[in-house]
């Protein structure tokens, strides 16, 4: 298991390591980085050797086709694997952590609601670190708080296929990480992570040291939401509701000091400053 710590999640706004339908997610096994708003700069969240910089294969896009990079750097305990950065940096070059290393791009792996970010995951030495599949399980060593949520927000940013909500909570320091949060049945708080239900699972960010045991129901926002298997979490058959009308999902990040959501709702009408409740019912 690969530890990221304050350091690396310095340059970046939010971050996941569920939000996502890639296999690359499963439990864990990889985080996705979000800079903040309006930054096109991409930073390393690792130090070490550039060992290899290519451009890859992606999925189809119905968009503007955008190639896709691979920037492979050794850290010495690690292979790192970044993918979302068009790289410029070369092999044989040493970064540090927060150091430029290229341009953020869009390709194939976005969903139309996805914002630009660093795909970030590790390989031992000996594997092959150009798979899409098999990389290390990431445990974070730094500070997150669940908050709870009664499931209102307001709309802070908008775009064709998605809504981003601010939550109102006490600030915290601007090391600190929050997410909303998730009850077990064993009375255990957690803070969600990942898209509901939009992808087929999620997963939570620990304050415990030990996760609940396998198949321990989960709720979020008063409903029963699934199962918690390891740090994954299986979804029920659910739905979002957003004012009274059903959207495709909600996804759940852990952000810095203000806690966000986004609605993903492609054709919305929602506004900038418009108040947002949100509800889970079952299907």
């Amino acid at each position: 298991m690969v530890t990221l710590g304050a350091r690396a999640l310095e340059p970046f706004e939010r971050f996941s390591r569920y939000n996502s339908p890639y296999p690359a997610h499963d439990r864990g096994c990889a985080i996705d980085l979000y800079p903040p708003a309006g930054e096109h700069l991409a930073h390393s969240p690792v130090s070490g050797r550039v060992t290899d910089v290519r451009e890859v294969a992606g999925p189809a896009s119905t968009a503007e086709p955008t190639p896709e990079f691979l920037v492979v750097i050794d850290t010495g305990a690690w292979l790192a694997r970044i993918l979302h950065v068009e790289p410029s940096v070369e092999p044989g070059m040493t970064v540090a952590v927060g150091d430029p290393i290229g341009q953020y791009v869009r390709s194939g792996f976005f969903d139309p609601w996805v914002a630009q970010h660093i795909h970030l995951g590790f390989r031992s030495h000996d594997a092959n670190p150009y798979r899409a599949e098999g990389s290390e399980p990431i445990d974070l060593d730094v500070d997150v708080q669940a908050i709870d949520w009664d499931g209102t927000g307001t709309v802070i940013e908008t775009t064709e296929t998605a809504a981003r909500l601010a939550i109102e909570s006490e600030r915290l320091g601007s090391d600190s990480f929050v997410g909303l949060t998730l009850q077990s049945a064993d009375g255990q708080r957690m803070a969600i992570d990942g898209g509901l239900a939009h992808y087929s699972n999620g997963g939570w960010c620990g304050l415990s040291a030990e996760p609940p045991p396998q198949e321990t129901p989960v709720s979020f926002l008063g409903r029963p939401i699934g199962t918690c298997d390891d740090r994954t979490l299986e979804w029920n058959t659910l739905t979002v509701v957003a004012n009274g009308r059903q959207i495709t999902g909600l996804s759940c990040f852990l952000t810095r000091s203000t806690p966000t959501v986004k609605l993903v709702c492609p054709a919305h009408t929602f506004a900038v400053g418009e108040t947002v409740s949100v509800q889970i019912q079952p299907l």
